[in-house]
């Protein structure tokens, strides 16, 4: 199968609109419409439901979508790494959300450059679970990551596992507490990441967030080293030992074949050993 069809049915897929499919290809829709029944023809299966009004995924063209985009990122991505691996000079890139690095990324890098197989490492800075796309479409090597996130196509290993703290307004009720439970901010633990991905959702860097908090305009949970790197004023951070903690993990292509970033991998694994060895001490 080419790849041709599959940007065809994808575009469709997302937009359930052959019109705006095919303006967002750049062709008209008669042969958009033609590419996506030659297709299923050839697959032997109806991809979608169409109607004068309306167009919708049939349940082989649901499992279609999903299959799709990881095979087209899976092309892009070995393009990729083909022209990276033609460059000049060869870097290793590593995504990381700033302030999503549990205060390991310098003493990683640190590690790192000791390694034989290392080379020149550029850190790229991303949103909120952006790692796990730009991973699977070649656009990193390796990241910094928060689970839960997708890691379909990715291998990954647990580096850190941190408790979450309230970051609460000083002029808020429970303030005056020395710790919390969730249920305190009406939370239970099966709630926190859908919680947590609303408050992410607004796109709000992490200033942003505080300031918000310091307003009294909301309360969230962050990771325990947030909370120590960035006091603020206005803004105070209580325990709350019930929470699930904040699992940080680096992650990286399954089909990968670099000893650089093998051994990043390793100057990672490294380093959150011995990090939790001095916190056992």
């Amino acid at each position: 199968m080419e790849s041709r069809p599959l940007r065809y049915f994808v575009a469709v897929a997302e937009e359930l609109n052959f019109a705006r499919a095919a303006e967002r290809l750049g062709i008209s829709p008669p042969p958009l419409s033609r590419a996506i029944r030659q297709l299923e023809t050839e697959m032997g299966v109806t991809l979608f439901e169409r109607t004068t009004h309306s167009v919708a995924l049939t349940p082989a063209g649901t499992v279609l979508l999903v299959e799709a985009r990881i095979a087209l990122d899976a092309l892009q991505a070995a393009e990729r790494r083909a022209q990276r691996a033609a460059a000049p000079e060869s870097k290793l890139v590593l995504a990381v959300k700033a302030d999503g690095d549990a205060g390991l990324l310098e003493p990683i890098l640190t590690r790192y450059a000791s390694e034989p197989a290392a080379v020149p490492v550029a850190v790229r800075l991303c949103g909120w679970l952006e790692q796990p796309r730009l991973l699977r479409r070649g656009e990193a090597d390796a990241a910094l990551v928060h689970e839960p996130f997708d890691c379909t196509g990715l291998d990954t290993e647990t580096l850190a596992a941190e408790p979450r703290v309230a970051a609460l307004a000083a002029t808020h009720p429970l303030a005056a507490r020395d710790r919390l439970a969730l249920a305190d901010l009406g939370l239970r633990p099966g709630d926190l990441h859908r919680f947590l991905d609303e408050i992410r959702s607004e796109g709000r860097d992490l200033a942003q967030l505080l300031t918000l908090v310091g307003l009294g305009d909301l309360s969230t949970l962050l990771p325990a080293s947030v909370a120590a790197r960035y006091p603020r004023p206005g803004v105070v951070y209580r325990p709350v030992p019930d929470a699930p903690p904040a699992v940080l993990a680096i992650a990286w292509p399954q089909q990968s074949r670099s000893t650089a970033t093998a051994a990043l991998v390793r100057a990672a694994a490294s380093v959150a050993d011995a990090v939790r060895d001095r916190q056992a001490g």
